[in-house]
């Protein structure tokens, strides 16, 4: 039978402490992914409400869910890539940096269609 002082180094297999429980890493990190999974359904929400036959959403609430998609695909790969970093997650560390990689995507291509080509007048070539 193995002493009392060799039982706990034997048991955490002599691992550092990250300060955050690993099941409670794993429950915000799937938590942060399906925030991330849902800002697609924020930036079409008022396209879906009115096709569903709720015009009055489209009209009184439709400039609430573009910045709440852009947050939402902004902060939650932030904060995951946190957690996953807080938590030692290798694969969710990776699975956020792919996240912020595809939220980039759209946000440039708004940056670069919506905001810098509309500052270009109409008898110049920018």
């Amino acid at each position: 039978m193995p002493s009392p002082e060799i039982a706990p180094d034997s048991r955490r297999g002599g691992t550092r402490s990250t300060g955050l429980a690993p099941a409670r890493a794993d429950r915000i990190i799937r938590a942060l992914s399906w925030w991330w999974a849902s800002a697609p359904l924020l930036l079409f929400a008022p396209a879906i409400a009115h096709a569903m036959g709720l015009p009055d959403v489209r009209r009184e609430t439709n400039w609430v869910f573009g910045p709440m998609a852009l947050v939402t695909a902004v902060l939650a790969p932030a904060a995951g890539f946190m957690v996953a970093q807080a938590g030692d997650r290798r694969g969710a560390r990776g699975r956020f940096l792919i996240m912020a990689a595809v939220s980039s995507v759209p946000i440039l291509f708004f940056l670069f269609f919506g905001v810098l080509l509309a500052e270009c007048p109409d008898e110049y070539h920018c």
